[in-house]
C-alpha cells in the first residue's frame, strides 16, 4: 500500500500537510531526523505512518503517561497496533506486550526515557527487529530548553546501543541553540532537519493588563466560547482551586488540575475533560504537555509564563484540530517580581544567567506592541511577516497609547529623592502629597516632587510604575525597595518617549475584550449539536474520549455536506476507511433522518 492510500485509509486525510511528506520520505530513507513544527502541525502522523510501510516496530520515547496513552487509544481507534509499557501497568501485563512485540503483533511500542536505562528492556530491544526510534518532546533533551529532564539527556545511549538504527526527535519549539544541543545530545548522524513556520493561522494572542484579580476579565472571555472546551493556566496549586470554585460559583463546569492533587482526583477530572464532560480545567503546568484533545477552544493565563517556550508551548494546547481558537494571557507587573524572586534563590550559574534572559523577553512579549505572532517567531529564529488579524496588536493597531513621559520622570524623580530606599506604595503616596505620619516623620513632605502627582489616582500611578518595571526603567531590590536602572535615568534625562494603552490608566472600571463569537455561519449548528450526543453516546460506550471518535472539525464538515453515501462521508476530513467501518454507518443514518 502507498504513503497516500495509507494516509486515507488509517488517517482519514487526502492530503499531507506540509512538510510531512518531506520527512516520512526521510524516515523511510533511514535517515535521522529533526523535525520543529507547532503543536497542531500533523507531527504524530509523520512517525505513524512511515512504519506502517516498514518492517519491524518503532520505540516512540515520550515523556508523560497521559500523552503516550491517549496516542495508543487513538491509534488503536484508526486499526493500528500500538501498546505502551510503563511503571502503571503490572508485571503481567508487561509480559503479555512482550509476547506481542516477539509475534510481531504491534507496531508502535510508546515507552518513558527512564525505561531506556533499564537493562532488561534494552535486551528486549536487541531481540527485537527495531525499524526507528522516536524521540517525542525531544526540546526535554537540551540543558538549554525549557523543561530539561536528565532521563531525556540520557538518551545518548540509544546510538551507543543501536548505532545503525536511525532517530527520529520531534519537537514543537527550539531555538537555534536547542536545536543544536538536541543533535549532538541524542548524537544524530547527519540529520534531516526540518523547520516548520510558527505562524499558527487559527490562532488569536490576546494580551491584556489584569485587573485586580482578573477573575472578571476571565469570566467575560470564557462565556464568550458557549460552553466549548478551555484550559486555563495559573501559577500556584493554590490559585487553581479559588479559581475553578470562582468559575463553578457563575455556572461553569470547571475543575482544578495540580501536582498537589490526588492522583484519583486528578485521573477523574483528566478523563472528564476529554470526554468533554467538563468545560474549563484551571491548571498549573503540571497539566501542560499531557493534553492530546483536538477541540480545545481556548487557553487563558491568569499570570505571566516564566518563558516563551512555556506560553507557546500551552497555548498550543488550542485549536489542534485546524478550527478558529482564542488565546488570553492576563498579567502585571507582580508577575515579574514573582517570577525573579523564584530565580534568585537558584544557585549563580550560567543556567541561572539563561533563566533571567528568558524571562526578560516573556516580559517584553507581554508589554510589546508589535505583532504578538512576528514576535513569537522571531524569538525561535523564525521571519514571518505581521498577521494582520490574529493577535490584539494588530487587529487594533490604533488603540490608544498616550504620552506618559512627564508623568514617567515624575515618578521616576520621586523614587530618587526618596533615596532609593521605599516601595512603589510609599512613593506614590510622596507623589499626591499624602498626610501619611511615615510620610511626614521622613521629612518627604518638603521634597520638590511632593504632591506634584496629586491630579493621578494611587491605581493610576501604580499602572505607570507597572508600565516603568515591564520597560526595566526600574527594577526592586531586597524587601521590594524600587531603583532606577541606567534606561530610567535616561527617561529622566529626555533620551526616550514613554508611552501606555490609555485603558491601562482609565478611572473607569474596565472590561475585558473578549474574543468575538466564533462564526458558526458556515455549519448547521442544530445538526452539530446532533452529531456532537451521538459522538458521545459512541464513546462512552466505548470508554474512549469523543474527539477520537470524530473531531469537531469533521463533525462541523458532516453538517454543512451532509453525505448520504459511503464514497461521500469518505470525503469528508477526519474519515478513513478504517473509521467508516467502525461509525460511518451509524453515522449516516443520524443525517438521513435529520433530512
Amino acid at each position: 500500500m502507498q504513503k497516500r492510500e495509507l494516509l486515507k485509509k488509517y488517517f482519514g486525510h487526502s492530503e499531507f500537510r506540509e512538510l510531512q511528506e518531506e520527512v516520512i520520505d526521510s524516515i523511510l530513507s533511514q535517515q535521522d531526523v529533526l523535525m520543529i513544527l507547532p503543536t497542531g502541525g500533523g507531527k504524530s502522523l509523520c512517525y505513524q505512518l512511515p512504519t506502517m510501510l516498514m518492517s519491524g516496530v518503532t520505540v516512540v520515547v515520550s515523556p508523560l503517561l497521559a500523552l503516550m496513552h491517549d496516542q495508543v487509544v487513538a491509534l488503536r481507534a484508526n486499526g493500528i497496533s500500538a501498546a505502551m509499557v510503563s511503571s502503571m501497568q503490572s508485571l503481567e501485563e508487561i509480559r503479555a506486550i512482550e509476547r506481542q512485540l516477539y509475534n510481531k503483533e504491534i507496531k508502535l511500542l510508546y515507552v518513558a526515557p527512564e525505561r531506556l536505562q533499564n537493562e532488561y528492556f534494552l535486551q528486549l530491544l536487541h531481540n527485537l527487529s527495531l525499524n526507528f526510534f522516536v524521540i517525542d518532546e525531544a526540546h526535554c533533551v537540551s540543558e538549554w530548553g525549557h523543561e530539561f529532564r536528565e532521563d531525556y539527556r540520557k538518551l545518548s545511549l540509544l546510538k551507543q546501543n543501536f548505532p545503525n538504527t536511525p532517530i527520529a526527535a520531534f519537537t514543537a519549539t527550539a531555538t537555534k541553540a536547542v536545536e543544536s544541543d538536541i543533535v549532538k545530545a541524542l548524537r544524530l548522524e547527519s540529520p534531516k532537519i526540518v523547520r516548520g513556520k510558527l505562524f499558527r493561522k487559527n490562532l488569536t494572542i490576546r494580551v491584556q493588563n489584569r485587573l485586580k484579580d482578573g477573575k472578571a476579565q476571565l469570566l467575560e472571555f470564557i462565556k464568550s466560547f458557549n460552553g466549548e472546551s478551555g484550559i486555563v493556566y495559573t501559577l500556584s496549586r493554590k490559585s487553581t482551586e479559588s479559581i475553578a470554585a470562582f468559575l463553578q460559583s457563575k455556572g461553569i463546569k470547571a475543575m482544578p488540575y495540580h501536582a498537589g492533587l490526588s492522583s484519583e482526583l486528578k485521573n477523574k477530572t483528566y478523563a472528564d475533560f476529554i470526554a468533554d464532560k467538563l468545560e474549563v480545567v484551571v491548571a498549573t503546568i503540571a497539566f501542560g504537555m499531557g493534553i492530546d484533545k483536538s477541540n480545545i477552544r481556548f487557553v487563558a493565563h491568569l499570570s505571566m509564563p516564566k518563558t516563551i517556550e512555556n506560553f507557546y508551548q500551552e497555548i498550543g494546547r488550542a485549536g489542534r484540530d485546524g478550527l478558529e481558537s482564542q488565546t488570553l494571557l492576563l498579567f502585571g507587573a507582580s508577575d515579574i517580581v514573582q517570577q525573579k524572586s523564584f530565580l534568585e534563590d537558584l544557585p549563580q550559574t550560567p543556567y541561572k544567567e539563561h533563566a533571567f534572559e528568558k524571562l526578560n523577553a516573556m516580559v517584553k512579549f507581554a508589554s510589546s506592541q508589535l505583532c504578538r505572532h512576528k514576535y513569537i517567531a522571531n524569538y525561535f529564529d523564525d521571519d514571518i511577516e505581521p498577521c494582520g488579524n490574529k493577535c490584539d496588536n494588530c487587529l487594533e493597531p490604533d488603540r490608544n497609547s498616550i504620552d506618559i513621559t512627564t508623568n514617567a520622570q515624575k515618578l521616576l524623580s520621586a523614587i530618587y529623592r526618596t533615596g532609593q530606599s521605599f516601595g512603589l506604595h510609599y512613593v506614590i503616596d510622596v507623589l499626591r502629597g499624602s498626610k501619611e505620619q511615615r510620610v511626614l516623620q521622613n521629612g518627604h513632605d518638603s521634597l520638590s516632587v511632593y504632591g506634584i502627582g496629586a491630579d493621578l489616582s494611587k491605581s493610576q500611578w501604580l499602572s505607570i510604575g507597572d508600565r516603568l518595571l515591564e520597560l526595566e526603567a526600574v527594577n526592586i531590590g531586597e524587601f521590594r525597595v524600587y531603583a532606577l536602572t541606567n534606561f530610567g535615568i535616561e527617561i529622566l534625562k529626555g533620551k526616550h518617549k514613554i508611552e501606555i494603552n490609555e485603558d491601562r490608566l482609565s478611572v473607569k472600571k474596565q472590561k475585558a475584550k473578549a474574543k468575538a463569537k466564533i462564526d458558526t455561519s458556515d455549519y448547521n449548528v442544530a445538526i452539530f449539536e446532533k452529531l456532537r450526543e451521538l459522538r458521545l453516546q459512541i464513546s462512552q460506550k466505548e470508554g474512549i474520549p469523543p474527539y477520537i471518535v470524530f473531531s469537531d472539525k469533521t463533525l462541523k464538515e458532516l453538517s454543512i455536506r451532509k453525505p448520504s453515501t459511503k464514497e461521500e462521508m469518505l470525503e469528508i476530513h477526519g474519515i478513513g476507511e478504517v473509521k467508516f467501518e467502525r461509525y460511518g454507518e451509524i453515522f449516516l443514518e443520524l443525517l438521513t433522518n435529520l433530512g
